[in-house]
């Protein structure tokens, strides 16, 4: 049975991360089938409409372990780390224009510094990075470990 969310994601700093952070952890629970977003100017926040199927796993309530992922103690990089995420942040950028999204819509500093220090080879090791879920993975995996290559 499809089943729909709205998201509100407020734009001011002290709202931002909370807001994100309750989309990210649904968006890892649930396999959505179509989002819509839009910008409300005159409120300065992002709506979210999410369609998604009502997983099995949520409706028998069995609580899987929570997995410790790997998330960059610091942000301190060697040269060649500075270099991924150099090329990490432009990618973003353009991938935010084009979807005409906010640029952390598609992944946060933090989720991209993460990504630079752990160098993930396959898409189930970027599993292992805190922040992504399936949906960024299917989104965006192909390209970020196309870029992690070519670096």
């Amino acid at each position: 049975m499809m089943k729909v969310k709205v998201f509100k994601i407020r734009l001011p700093e002290e709202y931002l991360y909370k807001d994100q952070q309750i989309l990210d952890d649904f968006l890892g629970n649930h396999d959505v089938i179509k989002s819509e977003t839009a910008f409300v100017h005159d409120e300065n926040y992002w709506s979210v409409v999410l369609y998604f199927e009502e997983s099995k796993v949520v409706l028998s309530a069995v609580k899987e372990p929570k997995i410790v992922k790997y998330a960059a103690e610091s942000d301190v990089l060697n040269p060649d780390e500075e270099k991924i995420l150099d090329a990490l942040k432009l990618w973003r950028s353009e991938k935010a224009r084009e979807q005409n999204l906010p640029i952390y819509f598609i992944a946060s500093n933090k989720e991209l510094v993460s990504v630079a220090k752990y160098k993930p080879a396959k898409k189930a090791e970027l599993l292992d990075i805190k922040g992504f879920g399936k949906h960024k993975i299917e989104n965006y995996g192909e390209e970020i470990l196309e870029i992690l290559e070519s670096i």
